[in-house]
Parts: C-alpha cells; structure tokens; sequence
C-alpha cells in the first residue's frame, strides 16, 4: 500500500519547505505546487507542480490524488493591488478548498495569520474567541480573514479542515523579517516606533511547522475540525528587544532613535497617499498597518494549541536568536 500523497502549496517557500521535510520524514509523498521549483537537497524527492494558485485547473490537477493538503501559499506583504491579495489569497484558497471537495482530501490544513483579527488595537493574552477584525489598513490582513472563513466553512465530516494563525515566523532561512530588518538598519532607517516596550508573539520556523504536522494527526483523530488556532513559542517578547538583540548579535548597532506611534501614523497615511498617487513601485517605508503593529502589543493565548495540536517550541527563543544572529554578520 502507498504511503499517503500529501500536496504542500508554497511548498518553495521559507514555511512551506519546513513542513515538506517534515512530511518526507514520515515516509509520505509529497507534491508541490508553487511558481518556483524546489532547490537543493528536497528537489528529487517531491513532485513538482508549476503553477498559479489563482488558476483552477493548475489547483485541482495538483491536489487530484492527494490524501491531505496543506495550504501554505498566500500573497504576504502590506502593500500592493487589492486585485492581487484577491485573486491570491482568496480565490486560490476557494480553489483549494473546490478541489479538495471533488477529489475526496480528508484533511485540509489551512496557513493563516493572526492579522485576521486585527482592528487597530492592542491584544494581550486573546484567544480564539475574537472575532474577525475590521478597519484593516491593510489587503493582506482582509483578505487572509476571507480566505480562512472559506476555508473553515467547508470543514465537514469528509474534509475535516483547520486553520492556524502563526505570529512573526522567524529562522534559518528565513528571506523576509530578518534580511528586512539588517538592511533598514544598515541604512540608519530603523526607528522605535511608540515606547518601545511593547510585547509580541514571535514563532519560530521549526515550531510553526511541528504545529502544521500536529493539527494534521488532530484532524485525523477528530479533533480541531473547523477550528482556527493562535501559534507562537509561547511566551512573548519586547518586540524592540528582540530586534535589538537581533541588530547587536548580527555586529549592527542597535535602535535608539524613536518615532511616536501618532507621528509614525500620520507618516504612513501620507506615504499610502503619495505611493498611490505617483504609482510608485514596492513598499512605501511606512503604513498605517505597520506604524500600529510597531507600536502595540499583540500577543495571544495559545493553550488551545497546546491542547488539540500538542503545540510547543522547537527551540528555546533566546539562545535561537543569539546563534542565528551570528550568522548573519558582515565578513
């Protein structure tokens, strides 16, 4: 008997490789389907499928055969065309979750970020009970609470489906925060935006993927069934001290200089403003989303994860941060 063919969309991504080595190493096939083909050491032991996520018949030829999927693939970023975040994380997941319908998936595990609950304010310690937020600032945010409302309403007793929510996923290889964050300072452009004491949930590559594989074997013992699920390490930190130590353990010089969260606000409307207007190309320097995730606190509760999905960290943050950081020194 085969062992089960497991379809991993964004499976080229910094996630999405995690949770393929994962699934590889208990003995499933994978495929993948994504835009970019696998590099290195996992590119002669997947099935790799080249496509969009927007485009149907790409997404249902992919899943067709598989016994379980993860959803990885989305459109991140805070800035860019609504019609992009739409046709991407929305209409993608709708065919994901169309194709998963007609060729019988048991299980669907579905990426999704704490940004869908996000309303302008602070969260300390909130749970799975928050509704959907509002005032989004941002496509990504919108569109990513759409998607995870299409995914969780086809959850059913043949598709069992959930939805997991990790916060700050940092690592190895990681291509987006860190590479973001060392470049900004190298260009003296980081500030501290508020009062630099506020407290996040970050999570680790290696916990956020042991977490996909976890809400998996819930799905299939009946468990965690049309849920969503905060991730994090657990415990959270001052976001500027963790940037900082960052900034010093990779040979930069940490952030003093401080910006208020009204004056970074203000900012970031007036380069929303100006970067839609001349049509300027990638992310302006600073947004209303961005100026208010810099400045609050957001962290969550994650028992519920711990309970259904055995949700803990791979790797202790500090001592993770620290040897990471020294990699990533200038020569």
């Amino acid at each position: 008997m085969n062992p089960p063919l497991v379809l991993v969309t964004g499976g080229a991504g910094f996630l999405g490789q995690a949770v393929v080595r994962r699934c590889l190493a208990r003995g499933y096939r994978v495929r993948i389907l994504g835009r970019t083909p696998l590099a290195g050491e996992l590119a002669g032991q997947v099935d790799f499928v080249r496509g969009d996520i927007a485009d149907r018949a790409t997404v249902d030829a992919a899943v067709q055969g598989c016994d379980f999927v993860f959803h990885v693939a989305a459109k991140a970023g805070v800035w860019g065309p609504w019609e992009e975040y739409l046709r991407i994380n929305i209409e993608g997941t709708s065919h994901v979750v169309e194709a998963c319908q007609a060729h019988g998936v048991r299980a669907l595990v579905h990426t999704s970020t704490p940004s869908v609950v996000f309303n302008g304010e602070a969260f300390r310690g909130a749970d799975e009970s928050l509704p959907y937020g509002d005032h989004w600032l941002c496509a990504y945010a919108e569109t990513k609470a759409i998607a995870e409302e299409v995914a969780l309403q086809a959850a059913s007793d043949k598709l069992r489906v959930c939805a997991l929510r990790p916060h700050l996923i940092w690592g190895p290889g990681d291509p987006h925060i860190f590479p973001r964050l060392l470049a900004h300072a190298r260009a003296g452009k980081l500030r501290i935006v508020g009062d630099g004491q506020n407290q996040v949930d970050v999570t680790h590559v290696d916990t956020a993927a042991d977490a996909h594989l976890g809400a998996l074997d819930a799905l299939l013992a009946g468990r965690a069934n049309g849920k969503a699920y905060f991730l994090s390490q657990g415990e959270p930190v001052k976001l500027w001290e963790f940037i900082n130590r960052l900034l010093v353990g990779a040979g930069e010089t940490p952030v003093t200089r401080r910006i208020s969260q009204r004056a970074a606000y203000r900012l970031g409307a007036l380069l929303e403003v100006v970067w839609t207007l001349f049509r300027l190309k990638g992310e302006p320097p600073m947004t209303r989303f961005v100026a208010v995730e810099l400045a609050k606190d957001h962290w969550y509760d994650v028992s519920a994860a711990r309970r259904d999905l055995g949700l803990k960290p791979a790797v202790e943050t500090w001592a993770e941060l620290d040897r990471l950081a020294a990699t990533l020194r200038t020569k």
